[in-house]
């Protein structure tokens, strides 16, 4: 039997950019990927602290050390730049497995910088 859990989880990183006149997507510094465990094009699903919106979408990568949190395409519409969002993945694996899986979980401060 296979259940679902959290994989990776950015808790209350800050948006730096909205921008609707894009593809889709959210681009995500490369720093918090690998803080994270999330790669390119990966689904994830965002939950905005500020106005409770929930949707999802794919990674894309930002520059490295950049604290980009960008999102982008019809997304823009539900984030306003300076909101919260919490950005999760969750991953299927078989019970006994998922009894001793540890998520990566990450706060970042306000910079989106990962908090040593």
């Amino acid at each position: 039997m296979n259940i679902e859990l959290l994989k990776s989880k950015l808790h209350g990183a800050t948006v730096t950019e909205a921008n609707l006149f894009y593809i889709g997507s959210i681009a995500i510094d490369e720093d918090l990927m690998d803080a994270t465990n999330l790669i390119e094009n990966e689904r994830v699903n965002i939950y905005n602290i500020n106005n409770g919106e929930r949707f999802d979408t794919y990674v894309i990568k930002a520059p490295r050390g950049s604290g980009t949190i960008s999102l982008n395409g019809a997304a823009a519409r539900k984030v306003a730049q300076g909101d919260k969002v919490i950005i999760v993945s969750y991953c299927s694996m078989d019970f006994e497995e998922a009894k001793r899986f540890k998520p990566s979980i990450i706060f970042p401060d306000d910079d989106n910088k990962i908090r040593k």
